[in-house]
């Protein structure tokens, strides 16, 4: 496993449209391990394979709630090949968001609190399943990337502009 360098904003790879994966082989097991690597190196919930600059429709997710005995978070990683949204709730959730693209900026984003999710697994079994709270939230949110569309797409333009400047300050006082 490798901890592969993060592409950030204002990268244009970032507003791809990811490609379809259509071989379930070991490259794909290889990415899927190094992303789940650079995602726990980086401190985040989820990662899409356009992160890691790989516009192949992959995304790793492990939201690590729960704790063990030493109250250390319990790595329980997740591979979802092809994600695709079959349906959204009506109702919204509103959560803090942040994004490994956009390194410590963070913003209220309000996305529906429920969606349904068709899936294949890194060997091509396929899934499906309705995720509500933080996990609905992950999963639209690294499907976003998947399409080419960052939290800062959901703000007013007024938020989106002041997010990218604290980036900014961020990036020069470094």
């Amino acid at each position: 496993m490798a901890v592969l360098p993060i592409v950030e904003v204002p990268d244009p790879r970032l507003r791809l449209v990811s490609r379809p994966v259509e071989a379930f082989d070991d490259t794909l097991r290889q990415l899927v391990a190094d992303m789940t690597e650079t995602m726990y190196a980086a401190h985040g919930i989820g990662l899409a394979a356009i992160q890691v600059g790989v516009d192949t429709r992959v995304l790793v997710i492990d939201l690590q709630e729960e704790k063990d005995a030493d109250d250390k978070p319990i790595r329980d990683p997740h591979a979802y090949v092809n994600p695709e949204i079959l349906e959204v709730s009506d109702e919204l959730s509103t959560y803090n968001e942040g994004c490994l693209s956009i390194p410590e900026q963070y913003a209220e984003v309000a996305r529906p609190a429920r969606c349904r999710v068709r899936w294949s697994d890194e060997a091509g079994g396929s899934h499906e399943a309705e995720f509500d709270g933080l996990m609905a939230t992950c999963m639209q949110h690294e499907i976003d990337h998947l399409n080419g569309v960052l939290f800062t797409d959901h703000l007013s333009r007024l938020k989106r502009d002041m997010v990218m400047k604290k980036l900014a300050k961020l990036r020069k006082a470094a």
